[in-house]
């Protein structure tokens, strides 16, 4: 069941075209990775998925009801959740009162207020900086304040525009732990991002922007199965360059790479397991000292590259 639906959704800033007729859907639990370069045209399709922006053309739909901004319909609005790139935060709050102001500004009162703030501290792993000053919280933590700000109200789709910009990679595995997180306590979850590391490790449907148009929208499995190309990574103990030989007579074996941070030969293979293990046992039989094998594939970021690579030629 979709949650969230576009129909041809467009947007122009004068004579800019951002958004170019963009039809998508995310089905209820997801977690939709939407990816592209600088100018594509993500941010200003969450905002306009949020209500920020009006679209210029098209027509957004919440759980198949119609949706633009100035809707007067409250429940609508607070099925959404937003953490834009540069939201502000206010610096001489502590933790507690400002995710206290926002529980108020939802209606929250009383007992379940308490209560749904310590929770989701908790989730955010903010509980021992609740009486701090937010403007002594690290980039990390203040990125952690922001969603937990957004998800106070129990938003049934969050929007994520860039969550881990700037982080360490520390703060980024703690930020894709609490999208998990949320994605097993039911929330449906769009996140931008670029780095597509991070979007392979939870996301389970993927978006691709490039000047305006959404040009992929899959499955994450069903796009690796697609356009990612069999590897298989090879070191040798001795005898590089006789590896080479060898294969580059192999019928299977459509180029090779030298990884150099690992000293591996990455080779772009066309055949299954079984012909990996035909060419494993080939290699050893011709007397070079295999030392490692294994089979891989091309990663998102290897995909992206390499579809742009096909549009721009």
């Amino acid at each position: 069941m979709s949650i969230l639906q576009t129909l041809n959704l467009t947007k122009q800033f004068d004579r800019q075209l951002a958004v170019n007729g963009v039809n998508l859907t995310i089905e209820a639990g997801e977690i939709y990775g939407l990816i592209g370069p600088n100018g594509a045209g993500k941010t200003t399709l969450i905002r306009m998925l949020t209500a920020v922006d009006e679209p210029t053309a098209g027509e957004i739909l919440i759980h198949g009801q119609r949706f633009r901004p100035g809707d007067r319909d409250p429940e609508l609005k607070r099925q959404l959740g937003y953490v834009p790139d540069d939201y502000p935060l206010y610096d001489e709050l502590t933790v507690w009162d400002y995710l206290d102001y926002f529980a108020r500004l939802y209606l929250l009162t009383g007992a379940p207020r308490r209560q749904r703030l310590e929770e989701v501290l908790s989730m955010v792993e903010l509980t021992e900086k609740r009486d701090s000053l937010i403007a002594t919280l690290s980039r990390g933590m203040r990125q952690r304040l922001s969603l937990a700000r957004s998800i106070i109200h129990r938003p049934a789709l969050l929007f994520l525009d860039e969550p881990v910009s700037g982080l360490d990679p520390v703060a980024r595995v703690m930020v894709r732990n609490i999208i998990k997180r949320l994605q097993q306590d039911g929330t449906t979850v769009l996140v931008s991002s670029h780095i597509l590391s991070d979007l392979e490790e939870v996301c389970s449907s993927i978006g691709i922007m490039e000047l305006g148009r959404l040009v992929e929208s899959s499955r994450l499995q069903e796009v690796y199965s697609r356009l990612a190309k069999q590897q298989v990574l090879i070191g040798v103990v001795d005898g590089l360059e006789r590896l080479r030989q060898v294969l580059a007579e192999h019928p299977l074996v459509q180029g090779t790479e030298l990884v150099l941070a690992t000293g591996l030969l990455r080779v772009d293979f066309g055949g299954d397991a079984q012909a990996a293990a035909d060419l494993l046992r080939s290699l050893v039989t011709a007397g070079l000292p295999v030392c490692e094998f294994h089979q891989t594939k091309e990663n998102l970021e290897e995909i992206f590259f390499k579809m742009g690579y096909q549009r721009t030629s």
